[in-house]
């Protein structure tokens, strides 16, 4: 009896026991393993859910990035017989030569603010430039062969009666205005030259600020003090006016075969400008051909040298006390009150501009610049 009780006992333990001597887990045992098997399943998976739900790190912003996104462009516009040429004393910078002429008023320059310029050279400031300095070309742009040793010669020349204005080469060369006319080497240019040149070009710079911009320069025969522009609006502009308003009934467009002239024989260029809706009888009184040196006679000739003396520098006509020969003192009182008027009426020129298209003189650039 003890015997048959021993072995029943031993039989149970044996089957609770594994084959490697281990206890078996009983049924309670193992649902509560299975429990806690599949509460750190979910948890694994919500953490890993809302690890994806969250928003990726933001990326540093770089300095460069900064300043792409607060970048503005500016233009610096030319206006006149200006040609663009390389700097020959800085690979970085560019200048715009154009000649002082009796048909044309003086240089000034204009942002919100406007100055008055002289004959000489002259630094414009670019603070904050972003943009790389392309120097990129519209192709509207009349590109010539310009000697070097002629653009040096313009700058040591202070006789020449010339503007130079040096600045920083710009991202891009776009035209401000245009005309369609013929330019070539020979007279008159061949019809195969015609497309719409470039009468002014703008300089394009992209800066972080409107603020910093300045002029500095050495005038040929006075002082100039350091202009601080006020650039409210991205556009600086440096203007060379005619001296009067052209003559509606000259389809020859006399005014600007002479500006071109002036410009091309500052740099020495063998260049000549046409214009397809002028008639051909313009060539013959083109003023970009030789002309004899007889002197001019008749009321008109008379009247511009009349304009001319009304219009000389105070400084050089300071000495003089009576007006050119063969001009009547009674007109010469009656203009000068009209020039009086018409001085004043510059400052609303530098305030609001002057109508488009008085000039129609393609701008000239250096192949290379």
């Amino acid at each position: 009896m003890n015997l048959a009780r021993h072995s029943h006992d031993a039989a149970s333990a044996y089957e609770l026991t594994s084959t490697k001597g281990e206890p078996m887990k009983t049924p309670r045992q193992s649902r509560s393993s299975l429990v806690a098997l599949a509460s750190a399943i979910a948890a694994t998976l919500f953490l890993v859910a809302c690890q994806q739900s969250q928003p990726p790190p933001a990326t540093p912003i770089s300095a460069e990035s900064k300043a792409a996104a607060t970048a503005k462009d500016v233009f610096v516009v030319f206006e006149g017989p200006w040609a663009i040429v390389p700097d020959p004393k800085d690979a970085n910078s560019v200048l715009l030569l154009a000649p002082r002429t009796k048909a044309h008023r003086d240089l000034y320059v204009t942002a919100s603010n406007n100055s008055t310029l002289a004959a000489g050279t002259y630094d414009l400031s670019v603070p904050g430039r972003t943009g790389p300095a392309a120097g990129a070309f519209d192709e509207s742009i009349l590109r010539a062969k310009i000697d070097p040793k002629n653009v040096q010669r313009v700058l040591d020349d202070k006789s020449s009666s010339r503007y130079a204005i040096r600045l920083p080469k710009p991202e891009a060369y776009l035209p401000a205005s245009r005309h369609r006319s013929r330019v070539s080497a020979t007279y008159p240019p061949e019809p195969a030259t015609e497309k719409e040149y470039a009468t002014g070009v703008s300089l394009r710079y992209s800066v972080t600020s409107l603020t910093g911009f300045s002029l500095a320069g050495t005038p040929d025969r006075a002082a100039f003090n350091l202009f601080l522009l006020q650039v409210e609006t991205p556009t600086i502009r440096f203007v060379i006016d005619p001296a009067h308003d052209p003559d509606p009934a000259d389809k020859c467009y006399t005014h600007s075969r002479q500006t071109f002239h002036e410009a091309a024989t500052l740099l020495a260029l063998n260049l000549y400008v046409d214009f397809p809706e002028s008639p051909s009888t313009c060539h013959d009184t083109d003023p970009q051909k030789a002309r004899g040196v007889k002197a001019e006679t008749g009321p008109a000739a008379g009247f511009e040298r009349l304009i001319a003396f009304l219009e000389s520098d105070l400084e050089d006509a300071k000495e003089a006390s009576v007006a050119p020969l063969e001009v009547d003192p009674f007109a010469v009182l009656a203009l000068r009150g009209a020039m009086t008027v018409a001085r004043r009426s510059t400052a609303a020129i530098y305030l609001f501009g002057h109508p488009s298209g008085l000039c129609m003189a393609p701008v000239i650039a250096a192949d290379g610049s």
